[in-house]
């Protein structure tokens, strides 16, 4: 459920190896994964919950402690619930996903390329240019419990999250694959970890 064509050939340009596979034992023999998304919050679930894909990100995530980016979506399902539907979250990061309000100067989705500024150092936004901006395509976004879990923040009429992280688990709201050489230091520095 994602741009997952477009991720792939950003880690090839960075001579990254990388497979696109939806195999439970791929998954599990894993030593990174990106979870990238779009489309609706509970569906994505129902999808992540059917045929145990639960159980083995759980364990990837928690028990092995393998460096996990989720991307867009993918971000929004590591909190525990979204203002967008029903489901239950992964819940990996203390945070929940809320819609964007209607606002008069400022469209809904938040569309297009935006500044990101550190909130709290790490290892995948280390070395980052300080003019750095990402491409954003998204109405809802995360609001983290503890700022301690914002890593990145931007604004477009409040300011939100726009990357977050606890231990191994990683979140980006904007699109790296579509963010030219800001995406790539990104992907660059995941797979360093």
């Amino acid at each position: 459920m994602g741009n997952l064509g477009s991720i792939q050939n950003m880690l090839k340009r960075i001579g990254a190896k990388s497979k696109i596979s939806s195999d439970l034992s791929e998954i599990q023999g894993a030593q990174k994964i990106l979870l990238p998304g779009v489309g609706s919050f509970d569906m994505a679930m129902k999808k992540i919950n059917e045929g145990g894909l639960r159980e083995i990100l759980d364990s990837k995530a928690l028990v092995e402690k393998v460096p996990i980016l989720g991307i867009c979506l993918g971000m929004q399902l590591l909190t525990c619930h979204s203002e967008e539907g029903g489901s239950k979250g992964l819940s990996w990061i203390p945070a929940k996903t809320v819609k964007f309000k209607p606002d008069e100067k400022l469209p809904v989705p938040h569309m297009g390329w935006n500044r990101v500024t550190i909130s709290t150092e790490s290892r995948i936004t280390s070395d980052l240019p300080e003019d750095s901006k990402y491409y954003f395509v998204h109405s809802y976004y995360v609001k983290v419990e503890n700022q301690i879990n914002s890593i990145l923040k931007t604004k477009y009429g409040i300011e939100f999250d726009s990357a977050i992280q606890k231990d191994n688990v990683f979140g980006a709201q904007f699109h790296p694959e579509k963010s030219h050489k800001y995406g790539i230091k990104l992907f660059e520095n995941f797979c360093q970890l």
